[in-house]
């Protein structure tokens, strides 16, 4: 990653405002935020937000973290792209918070149990990060940074203690209960909240990650969801990137026989299969019906 250079440095080593446009325009200086810069253009929206992160560190006072869904960026958690356009920091306090530009600096209870150092930056734990970011996102949303938190290693003891050295903050009942939801077997943001979207909808809660054997005691298929009382297996994303998925020498044709081959198998063996796509959870009475329609046709 492109180290980010602060104006100050750029002037104190001889180089005049005049020059130091002329390297932006030139695009051999890229400015990530006013008064820093980098050379070269970042990989993907992380990495400029890390550098969005370390511009703004040298900038920022001495006592703050960085926080809520700058620090999800760190720990490598799932967020949106739309997120990562301004730096989210805390210090200890009860107020001074403010939002700029750039910079959204929270003054919440903040103790020593809730910071560490990731690669070099002071940072909230990934159970606070877990917290923070459930205490602000809409629930759906929420669900899938904090499955994925309990599968990077955060533990349930970890996140009860990040909730209760918070007190009585702005959305901790939120985060109260996405935590007692959160699972860290989801593998992807979409299972994730195809999970919560079915839960509000009232199904019965999945097992994750189910795995199928034949009468022989072979393998067959793990499948996101299932329901094994009622016979019926959900999977995740029916539009899936085959391209993906290929080996050497397969096509993508290859890729969606084998697809068929595989729930063709899980049918003869007496299981319903039903697909789910993003699409269905913004319909989540009609996805209702006919996973409901399914364990129907698994009864008879």
């Amino acid at each position: 990653m492109s180290e980010v250079v602060m104006a100050r440095q750029l002037v104190a080593a001889g180089f005049r405002p005049s020059e130091i446009a002329r390297l932006v325009r030139r695009r051999e200086l890229i400015r990530i935020r006013r008064g820093g810069y980098v050379t070269d253009e970042p990989e993907d929206e992380r990495e400029r937000h890390r550098q969005l992160i370390d511009a703004t560190l040298r900038l920022s006072r001495t006592d703050v973290v960085v926080s809520h869904l700058s620090a999800a960026a760190l720990h490598g958690l799932p967020i949106v792209r739309n997120t990562l356009d301004r730096v989210e920091l805390s210090r200890h306090g009860r107020s001074g918070g403010y939002v700029r530009k750039a910079v959204h600096l929270h003054a919440v209870p903040l103790t020593d149990a809730d910071r560490e150092v990731l690669d070099g930056r002071p940072v909230t734990t990934l159970a606070r990060t877990a917290v923070d970011v459930a205490r602000r996102l809409p629930e759906r949303r929420a669900v899938s940074v904090a499955d994925a938190a309990l599968a990077y290693g955060m533990t349930v003891e970890q996140a009860a203690a990040a909730v209760g050295r918070l007190g009585r903050c702005t959305g901790i009942g939120r985060a109260r209960r996405v935590l007692d939801f959160a699972d860290g077997r989801s593998e992807s943001v979409g299972e994730s909240e195809g999970r919560f979207v079915m839960a509000v909808a009232g199904l019965p809660p999945p097992t994750l990650q189910y795995e199928v054997y034949d009468e022989r005691g072979e393998f067959v298929a793990r499948c996101d969801y299932a329901w094994p009382e009622q016979r019926t297996l959900g999977e995740f994303d029916g539009l899936i990137k085959y391209g993906r998925l290929l080996k050497p020498g397969e096509t993508s044709s290859d890729i969606i026989v084998a697809e068929k081959l595989r729930e063709d198998a899980l049918r003869d063996l007496g299981w319903e299969v039903v697909r789910l796509i993003w699409a269905d959870l913004s319909r989540p009475a009609d996805l209702t019906a006919r996973v409901r329609r399914a364990f129907a046709r698994a009864r008879t």
